[in-house]
């Protein structure tokens, strides 16, 4: 039997199975991962794992070995995270602004000899609410936020307003403050490089759309 070449679309190019992308522009070797005593529990909004590409949920979690993603909008009656908030050994939180939210600049979280299992939501910002309104398991839990004064990166990305930060760079946020409580005890350098694959892949995105001007 004789075989028919087709030829291979951009659609269909060979990818990588770990960061999602095209080999030709795969991110993995600017990831170094950092190991966390806080867990990480990222709840990506379906719209977010269609533009996985270039979606800085996944980032974050390659880069954090003590994190889990699941997707969808409604995790009411999501077995393992209904598991997560009610185990005695961990203290839960949701990273999301709020009147009452818990300044992390200010305030530690956190009980001694219990861990901190942070969610992070992985949306946008009305799509974050759908997800809270949908999940009262998690919008009851005890909400932090942090001020900042930078701006995002994601330079081909509009934000909605200008303290709106990507995913992976508020998680960096939260772990140099998570550091500055002693909570974690991470080295200055791992978080220095924390955000490389997030650079290079815009970096990447904006010479691509260079060319194609």
């Amino acid at each position: 039997m004789v075989s028919k070449e087709v030829p291979v679309s951009s659609e269909h190019r060979e990818k990588c199975y770990r960061c999602y992308r095209p080999l030709s522009s795969c991110m993995c070797q600017y990831i170094t991962p950092i190991e966390t005593k806080t867990k990480f529990i990222i709840l990506m909004h379906p719209k977010e794992f269609k533009r996985t590409k270039n979606g800085t949920g996944h980032f974050t979690h390659l880069s954090l070995p003590n994190s889990e993603i699941f997707v969808g909008i409604d995790f009411s009656d999501h077995p393992k995270i209904n598991s997560l908030i009610s185990d005695s050994k961990y203290c839960c939180y949701v990273l999301y602004p709020d009147a009452k939210s818990i300044v992390l600049n200010e305030t530690p979280i956190g009980e001694e000899e219990k861990a901190c299992v942070i969610f992070l939501i992985d949306s946008t910002w009305p799509c974050s609410r759908a997800m809270l309104r949908a999940s009262p398991n998690i919008d009851r839990l005890p909400k932090v936020s942090f001020t900042h004064t930078k701006s995002s990166k994601f330079a081909f990305k509009e934000q909605p307003k200008e303290y709106c930060l990507s995913t992976i760079e508020s998680t960096l946020c939260l772990l140099e403050l998570l550091n500055m409580h002693q909570i974690e005890h991470i080295a200055s350098k791992d978080l220095e490089n924390f955000l490389l694959p997030f650079h290079k892949m815009v970096a990447y995105q904006l010479s691509c759309n260079k060319h194609q001007i």
